[in-house]
């Protein structure tokens, strides 16, 4: 799906870190851990970029988490305005929430918009979650705190993850581990789900 779409907010939510809600385009379903592109004319120049779903639904508009180190489109979605359109297209990607009754969502760096989305989506349903989220400057905090407060396990760390990953993993019956970050993350992340016992397949996107 291609559309044309209306911005409705740009509002910082951590250090170089904003989060860009957009009009989702009719019949749109992304689901939280999908990802979309974003395509615009930055200095005379189409550029095109992928961003991962970080609301728990898409019902009228959706949100990406947008690290602002990612270059000069990076601060072109920082500085939109409301109303202001950009393209999109989309959603990609099969390693999203589908209900699953325990959602173990591992993040590293901009990996915590879909994990703040899954875990969300998971509680909103009735479910269970956890986030293991490294980072040596953490976005969402607001976000991260109404979970826990919602009852979810939610671990912030800038350092070794693995007890963490741990504790998270309880082997129950629809346990679903997620995995989101860039590849030394991915890496890290899998090791520690192995030593943690985690018995099954991971859902990962690796940002490269």
């Amino acid at each position: 799906m291609d559309a044309t779409v209306a911005v409705r907010s740009v509002a910082e939510v951590g250090p170089d870190t904003v989060a860009v809600t957009l009009d989702s385009p009719a019949e749109f379903e992304g689901k939280p851990g999908q990802f979309v592109k974003l395509t615009a004319a930055v200095d005379g120049e189409e550029v095109s970029r992928f961003y991962t779903i970080s609301s728990p639904d898409t019902d009228g508009d959706f949100e990406t988490t947008v690290g602002l180190d990612g270059g000069d489109f990076s601060r072109y979605l920082a500085d939109l305005a409301a109303c202001d359109e950009i393209d999109v297209s989309g959603p990609f990607g099969d390693d999203y929430y589908e209900g699953e009754s325990r959602a173990v969502v591992l993040a590293g760096g901009p990996g915590v918009g879909p994990a703040v989305a899954i875990a969300e989506a998971a509680l909103g349903a009735g479910n269970e979650a956890a986030v293991v989220y490294r980072d040596d400057a953490p976005a969402h905090g607001a976000r991260l705190d109404d979970l826990r407060e919602r009852g979810a396990s939610v671990v912030v760390t800038d350092g070794d993850f693995t007890d963490a990953v741990a504790a998270a993993v309880t082997g129950a019956d629809g346990e679903q581990a997620f995995i989101y970050g860039f590849a030394d993350f991915v890496d890290k992340a899998t090791a520690a789900l192995e030593a943690a016992g985690y018995a099954g397949d991971a859902k990962v996107e690796n940002f490269g």
